[in-house]
C-alpha cells in the first residue's frame, strides 16, 4: 500500500508503469484467445441471420432490428433448439458489443430467482432509462431487455411478482422469457408476451450443421456418421455438437464412424436389442439373467434402453397389438420406477420377464 501511495505521488512514474502494462495486457489477451472453447459456444449464432430453421422468430426479430419496437417475449420448444442463442444474437445487434452488458440482463435457473429477487433485482434494473444511442453511431432502442432463462422452473409466486412489473416498466424494458414447457407459465404471463414455439431441428439442416463444425475444425467424419449423429441427438443441436466434439477427442484425428457414434452417445446396439428380445422369446429365465447381468456391468443405462426397446417393439410386426399394449404399458411403468430412482438391475429383469411372459405364453 505504501509504494502505491509513494508511486501516486510522483508524476513521473506513472508513464513507465502504463508501458509496462501495455504488453502484458497483450499477453494476457492472447492467452485468453487461445483458451479452448467448447465447440457449442464456439459455433454458437452470433447474429440473427445465422439462426436456422426457426423462420417466423427471425422474421419478428429482424423488423425490430430494423428499427420497430420489441414486444415482450415469449420462446418455448424444446432443448436444442437456439432459443437463448436467438435473443442473445439479437440483444448483441440491437445494442452492439459495448453497451450489451448494461442493457442486457440474463437470470438463468442456476442464479437465485425467487419473488424477493423479482422484486428487487430486476424491478430495480427495469426502472433505469436508457438513451437511444451508441457509440458507433448507429440507433439503439430506448428499452432494456430481461431475459429470464429457463422461466418454467420460477416458482408461481415469482412469476406473479413479474406481472405488474411487465405492465409499468413497459417504456424502459423488454421481457423474454424461454422455457421448454410453456404449460409452467402461469396464463397472466402468456398473455402479456407473443408466444414463438421454437420446431426441433430437421434432419437437413442439423446435417449442414455438423458438416460445417466438422469442416472448420478439420474433423474426418463418414456420411454414415454425421446421418447416426443427427438420429442419436433427437433433434437438439447442442446435442449433436458436444457429441461430435467428443468423438474427435477420443479419435484423435482418425475418422469418425457409426460406431464411435454409438459407444460416445452411450447408446445400445441394435444387435442387443435383438439379442434381448430373442433371449425372451427363447423362455430360459437363466438365460434372461445372464444377460441382464451383463447389460448392467457394461454400464448401458436402463432408460436408454427402455426408449430403444420402445420403438423396436412397437416397429416389430412379429407382435400382435395385445402383446405390444401389455409390453409397452410395463415399459411406462419401469420408466416412471427409474426416474424414482429404483435400482435399475431388478427394474430390468422385471420387464424383461413381462416380455418373456408375453412371448412365450401363446407357444
Amino acid at each position: 500500500m505504501q509504494a502505491f501511495l509513494k508511486g501516486s505521488s510522483s508524476i513521473s512514474t506513472k508513464p513507465p508503469a502504463a508501458k509496462e502494462k501495455g504488453p502484458a495486457a497483450g499477453s494476457s489477451g492472447e492467452s485468453k484467445r487461445l483458451k479452448p472453447i467448447p465447440w457449442v459456444e464456439k459455433y454458437r449464432p452470433k447474429n440473427v441471420d445465422e439462426v436456422a430453421f426457426q423462420d417466423e422468430v427471425v422474421a419478428v426479430l429482424k423488423k425490430s432490428l430494423e428499427g420497430a419496437d420489441l414486444p415482450n417475449l415469449l420462446f418455448y420448444g424444446p432443448p436444442g433448439t437456439g432459443k437463448t442463442s436467438t435473443i442473445l444474437a439479437a440483444a448483441r445487434e440491437l445494442y452492439g458489443p459495448e453497451l450489451f452488458r448494461q442493457r442486457v440482463l440474463e437470470l438463468n435457473a442456476s442464479d437465485e430467482r425467487g419473488i424477493q429477487v423479482i422484486r428487487e433485482k430486476v424491478k430495480a434494473f427495469a426502472q433505469l432509462t436508457a438513451s437511444g444511442s451508441r457509440s458507433d453511431g448507429k440507433m439503439c432502442p430506448p428499452f432494456k431487455i430481461v431475459i429470464l432463462d429457463e422461466a418454467d422452473s420460477m416458482t408461481s409466486a415469482a412469476q406473479a411478482a413479474l406481472r405488474r412489473t411487465m405492465e409499468k416498466e413497459s417504456k424502459t424494458t423488454r421481457f423474454c422469457l424461454i422455457c421448454n414447457y410453456i404449460s409452467r407459465i402461469i396464463e397472466p404471463l402468456t398473455s402479456r408476451c407473443s408466444k414463438f414455439r421454437f420446431k426441433p431441428l430437421s434432419d437437413k439442416i442439423q446435417q449442414q450443421r455438423l458438416l460445417d463444425v466438422a469442416e472448420k475444425e478439420h474433423v474426418k467424419i463418414s456420411s454414415e456418421a454425421v446421418s447416426y449423429l443427427v438420429k442419436v441427438s433427437e433433434g437438439d443441436l447442442r446435442k449433436a455438437i458436444t457429441f461430435l466434439q467428443s468423438a474427435t477427442r477420443l479419435m484423435g484425428g482418425k475418422e469418425i464412424t457409426e460406431k464411435i457414434v454409438t459407444e460416445i452417445a452411450g447408446v445400445i446396439p441394435k444387435e442387443t436389442i435383438v439379442e434381448l428380445l430373442s433371449v425372451c422369446g427363447s423362455g430360459s429365465f437363466e438365460k434372461l439373467e445372464t444377460l441382464a447381468k451383463n447389460l448392467i456391468n457394461e454400464g448401458y443405462a436402463v432408460a436408454q434402453l427402455v426408449n430403444q426397446l420402445h420403438d423396436a417393439v412397437v416397429e416389430s410386426e412379429d407382435y400382435s397389438d395385445k402383446q405390444k399394449s401389455v409390453i409397452v404399458e410395463k415399459l411406462a411403468e419401469v420408466d416412471k420406477c427409474l426416474a424414482d430412482g429404483a435400482d435399475e438391475y431388478l427394474q430390468l429383469v422385471s420387464l424383461c420377464a413381462l416380455v418373456m411372459q408375453q412371448l412365450t405364453q401363446n407357444t
